[in-house]
């Protein structure tokens, strides 16, 4: 059983056939928040809620280092990327990202982004059908490589694109997409690790203070540059993230078509309004089901009790979707996020904690401050949205609509680019 008696039934299986709703549905017969369970062969406790939130990410209860299984190193991390790390080794690592992650350098890939936007739109018109969410993915690609100072020419935008789609699309599973996943990611590792080394032999210049100038240049804790693959590793891990942003665009298209009157309030330029959208939008669509760690000793959580190496899992989507913290959390309603102040470890749909000591993403306010400039420019778009299945199956993680979201009859108008930038990148660190 995966509740509180009898004996404990692995449920890696049932995992992967129920996607995001598998942990939800078992914490439902669970009143006190906390399931009893097995995964991957070791016993596992699940827990939920921002006392949740805040034991999870205690170094002293849980520990990354180890828990993260090998096909999702293997396809969306990288082989010893900073999530894979704890402690001084975690902290040391974690300050070659978190510079980047200030106001002022999202602002600047926004602006790169915004401009990538700009030169595709009159592409798109020209065509009869675009479909958004691979029409995005090459928009990041070309905005995050140009802030990024990595050279891309314009042929390889979109084998790029795709191959960072990838890693994220095959990340939770064992079929055809992970192995697709494990392709790309080798091969954008070799061709960012000979840029690094390039740059470090000085046949290549890294614009000063870019993220490939500072990844070269990057110290772990022990003093030693990173060798050439970790480097690219991590610098994949600002690009591949950025990149990841185009599920939550398509999920920005999708709440603006079901629910009109969002788009009309984000064609004006009411900023206050764009963040509470985007707040909106990542906790109501699913992305990441749940987080793990190791239990770094003999742990008790509400009466229940794992043994240390046993997994500890957060229930990601389950909180999002928790009524007690949002009242009705199955209504998609941006008006909540005006009401109410984002509370670090209530939404955690990139997790929780705090990214400067903890484990928390450091790229959620860039990914906050993409998606309003996003969906701003988005709204102000001229469109159409033909017949498609726009269907979301919660079955496939990370999931999306399925037709990927076709436009048609898209026209630019003089309404359609912003008078700012970015709507409120301000609002991206606020809750960090």
């Amino acid at each position: 059983m995966d509740a509180h008696s009898g004996p404990l039934a692995d449920n890696s299986l049932p995992l992967l056939t129920e996607g995001y709703a598998w942990l939800p549905n078992r914490m439902r017969r669970c009143p006190d928040r906390v399931v009893r369970t097995r995964l991957l062969g070791r016993p596992a406790l699940a827990v939920r809620g921002p006392d949740a939130v805040r034991f999870f990410y205690d170094e002293q209860n849980v520990l990354r280092h180890g828990a993260i299984p090998e096909p999702v190193i293997g396809t969306l991390f990288g082989q010893g990327a900073v999530h894979t790390l704890d402690g001084a080794a975690h902290r040391a690592r974690k300050a070659f990202f978190l510079p980047l992650m200030d106001v002022d350098p999202i602002a600047g890939l926004v602006e790169q982004v915004a401009g990538a936007w700009a030169e595709r739109v009159p592409v798109w018109a020209a065509g009869e059908r675009v479909v958004l969410f691979s029409a995005v993915s090459v928009v990041l690609t070309r905005g995050v490589c140009a802030w990024a100072g990595v050279p891309l020419d314009e042929a390889d935008a979109e084998p790029m694109a795709r191959d960072l789609v990838a890693m994220v699309d095959g990340f939770a599973t064992l079929g055809p997409r992970h192995w697709r996943a494990r392709r790309a990611r080798g091969r954008q590792e070799d061709r960012l690790a000979l840029l690094v080394e390039d740059v470090r032999s000085g046949r290549t210049a890294a614009p000063r203070d870019s993220v490939l100038d500072r990844v070269t240049r990057h110290r772990d804790a022990d003093g030693s540059l990173l060798d050439a693959r970790t480097a690219a590793v991590e610098l994949l891990n600002v690009i591949r993230p950025t990149v990841a942003v185009t599920w939550f665009a398509a999920f920005s298209a999708h709440a603006m078509h079901r629910w009109p009157v969002n788009r009309e309030r984000l064609r004006t330029d009411d900023a206050t309004f764009a963040a509470a959208f985007v707040h909106e939008v990542r906790r109501f669509y699913p992305f990441a089901p749940f987080l793990g760690g190791l239990a770094a000793r003999d742990l008790s959580w509400r009466g229940e009790t794992l043994p240390a190496g046993g997994m500890v899992l957060l229930d990601v989507y389950g909180q999002n979707h928790d009524a007690e913290l949002w009242g009705d959390p199955y209504a998609f309603r941006p008006q909540r996020f005006l009401d109410r102040p984002v509370e670090r470890d209530e939404l955690i749909p990139q997790g929780g904690g705090v990214p400067q000591t903890g484990h928390r993403c450091p790229g959620e306010g860039l990914t906050i401050g993409l998606l309003e400039a996003l969906a701003v420019r988005l709204a102000r778009l001229e469109y159409r949205v033909p017949p498609q299945d726009l269907s979301i199956p919660l079955g496939r993680v990370p999931t999306r609509p399925r037709s990927g979201f076709v436009l048609s009859d898209v026209r630019e108008t003089a309404d359609s680019i912003p008078a700012t930038t970015a709507t409120a990148t301000t609002t991206a660190t606020a809750h960090r």
